[in-house]
């Protein structure tokens, strides 16, 4: 895709261009609303195009560099031209910011009066009816449990908005929350005695009246899945919807406008089935042996296959297997257990709530592999450029299991998101922005306008303001083995502990897999102590990820291992971090069915499945990872990239050459030196400056 030129928007009616470029200038209502408000060329261009794109109901993709200021680039022509946006963001965290902060800054600058609302999925929510069914069953066992449950009880006498966030006492992971919130299974809608003063209902209320409503990427798409099937429009309608963090929008469709039915929901099914018929029909059936036959089936299911682990397309499942005659007799029981659940629904809505469930998931069982497969190839004449994977008429589905220690579930996942998304784009006439600080590959936009078949669509990229070759250096190790080798991981931490100790810590070590970072926390725990280096360690999985990164910040030297959830959405500036490792390219794992059938289609269209899909899906999550390090005009660090395949392999020079510009270097000297000048300017020593070498290659 090409970029557009540079858009004036002077002479349309509602935003001109001298409007923007004073709000932006020095001296500016921006200016006026934060204190720490600079003026910035690229905020100003990118707000000009994007008033464009909102004014003639257009599309935009809009890659704006870290430090752009995209945020506001958005925000200021959206509540200028009025009418209904919505804005939808990457985390329940970045929406809480805009909600809180960024629209409520831009709205006094501008002196708009518009009204604001935030949504959030039903789990956000308590719920009336299953935090007062919990109180009275009183079946929790743990001391914690019972005082978050008092917690709970305690915020729902106060709060007016019911959102968890609010009760920073209960941990977001608590497991309490599932049993005080509702699911779209588990809610009685209208029917609820709770009904008027439903938290949901109410935040769904004001997001239909207001003028600018705040959501999150997994809710824009569950309304759209909903909204496909004719269940429920939980999003009003809107002529501008913008997307925040829009590079995590693939991902996110794909889960949604897919299907996953697993053995967990069926023992989940089994043991309500159980708990309710006792309750409420104990002499209509014997429970107990109803269930235990459906238990069993599910249980044989996931016996299918005895490897721990395992994921496998449709067609690699053998014949033979024993896993198809078990998927029958799984539906066979599930049936059985549905004919009396009919019979005793009218004892109670919660019977009645079972009996749905179980129609769904056997709906699902019964429709998984009854759908089409894949695409009729197109040929590579209709491509659409390099890079381009070519318009579908109709999704098709890739049906694969995934087998984890205990459970087995079912998927059936679109080949292509792209006509699906097509299909919500042209139901209503509006405009629709997509940006983020990743979006292209070189300036190249073809990789994601594929994805998400925004085909011939405007495209544009503003750089980042920031000094990258002053402000940081790109590092890569000599002599590092192969990325697939044994010891691999071992000779990373060896390259990485004196850069770590050059640092004085203060480093996010980012892993591709969650086995490296298991080891490298075994192996950097051990020297730590060993050398006595004072380094707090912070690994995923020991604590929840804000509280990490509070702590993280705190200590001011620490060393935080992390996989894909660190990789993007952080945002840690100054000293606290000055060193971001990275272990391996991001490459998707080579077992992904979804993956092989979707460079299995490429390949049948003429396209490279490598070059066109896995390399620009790479470089794209890499850059994300890059991102971590810079994250203002006064931040200074060194990234680390330790995969020698970004010196060795023909398609290296594209993936730094889509890095930030930082000076680059092989040498560890170099970084070490770097470190130490860093270290004197802290301290308000003299320093005398040395170059890195010129090039990586």
């Amino acid at each position: 895709m090409s970029a557009p030129e540079d858009t004036d928007v002077s002479e349309t009616p509602g935003i001109h261009d001298a409007e923007i470029e004073e709000l932006f200038g020095a001296g500016g209502a921006l200016g006026g609303a934060v204190g720490s408000y600079r003026p910035r060329h690229s905020q100003t261009e990118m707000a000009k195009a994007i008033a464009s794109a909102i004014v003639n109901r257009g599309t935009l993709i809009a890659e704006a560099g870290t430090g752009t200021g995209k945020t506001f680039a958005y925000l200021v022509p959206a509540l200028l031209w009025g009418g209904k946006v919505i804005v939808s963001t990457g985390t329940k965290t970045l929406q809480d910011q805009l909600y809180t902060r960024d629209i409520p800054t831009v709205r006094k600058a501008l002196q708009a009066p518009v009204s604001v609302a935030l949504l959030k999925g039903r789990s956000n929510y308590v719920c009336h009816f299953h935090l007062e069914r919990t109180l009275q069953n009183g079946r929790l066992t743990s001391r914690e449990d019972v005082g978050y449950l008092r917690e709970i009880s305690r915020f729902m006498k106060t709060t007016s908005s019911g959102d968890k966030a609010e009760l920073t006492k209960v941990p977001e992971t608590a497991s309490v929350w599932n049993l005080v919130t509702s699911t779209r299974d588990t809610c009685f809608g209208s029917e609820c005695q709770y009904y008027q003063d439903c938290f949901v209902m109410k935040a769904r209320k004001e997001a239909q009246q207001a003028d600018v409503v705040v959501v999150n990427h997994h809710l824009f798409f569950a309304d759209v899945a909903l909204k496909d099937t004719g269940i429920a429009e939980l999003l009003p309608a809107a002529n501008t919807v913008i997307f925040d963090e829009a590079h995590q929008l693939p991902e996110t469709a794909t889960l949604f406008f897919g299907e996953t039915v697993s053995t967990s929901q069926v023992l989940e099914l089994c043991r309500d089935v159980l708990a309710e018929g006792l309750s409420h029909a104990r002499d209509g059936a014997d429970w107990a042996r109803l269930v235990a036959p459906v238990e069993r089936a599910a249980r044989d299911l996931r016996l299918a296959f005895p490897e721990d682990s395992v994921r496998l397309a449709l067609n690699q499942i053998a014949a033979s297997s024993v896993f198809f005659p078990a998927l029958d007799t799984l539906k066979g029981c599930m049936d059985d257990m549905i004919a009396v659940l009919e019979k005793q629904a009218e004892r109670a809505e919660t019977i009645q709530q079972c009996r749905d469930r179980a129609n769904d998931i056997l709906r699902q069982l019964e429709s998984w592999n009854a759908l089409p497969e894949a695409a009729p190839a197109k040929p590579a004449a209709d491509k659409q450029g390099e890079g381009a994977e070519t318009p579908q008429e109709k999704p098709f589905y890739v049906l694969w299991v995934e087998a984890y220690s205990s459970s087995l579930q079912l998927h059936r996942t679109p080949l292509s998101i792209a006509p699906i998304f097509n299909k919500q784009r042209e139901s209503t006439p509006r405009s629709w922005i997509f940006t983020s600080a990743t979006l292209a590959v070189k300036r190249d936009f073809n990789h994601y306008a594929a994805q998400m078949g925004l085909w011939n669509e405007p495209a544009q990229s503003w750089p980042s303001p920031f000094n990258y070759e002053q402000q940081g250096i790109l590092y890569v190790p000599q002599n590092l083995p192969q990325p697939n080798s044994f010891e691999y991981t071992d000779a990373v931490i060896d390259a990485a502990l004196p850069v770590i100790e050059a640092a004085g810590g203060r480093c996010f070590f980012l892993c591709t897999t969650l086995r490296a970072v298991n080891r490298a926390a075994e192996r950097l725990r051990a020297e730590f102590e060993e050398r006595k280096l004072p380094y707090p360690l912070f690994v995923q999985g020991e604590a929840g990820r804000t509280e990490l990164l509070d702590r993280f910040r705190a200590a001011g030297n620490g060393v935080l291992i992390g996989s894909q959830s660190f990789w993007e959405g952080v945002d840690v500036r100054g000293d606290a971090l000055s060193l971001v490792i990275i272990d391996k390219l991001p490459f998707s794992p080579p077992d992904d069915p979804v993956l092989a059938a979707r460079i299995s289609e490429m390949e049948k269209q003429g396209l490279n499945g490598f070059v066109h899909h896995q390399l620009p899906a790479a470089i794209i999550n890499l850059k994300q990872g890059a991102g971590r390090l810079i994250r203002d005009e006064g931040d200074r660090g060194v990234l680390m990239i330790c995969d020698p395949r970004i010196i060795t392999k023909n398609y290296g020079r594209r993936i730094w050459q889509s890095l930030p510009p930082f000076k680059r270097t092989r040498d560890a000297a170099v970084v070490q030196e770097f470190f130490r000048q860093q270290a004197a300017s802290r301290a308000g020593e003299d320093v005398v400056a040395s170059q890195p070498e010129p090039d990586l290659a």
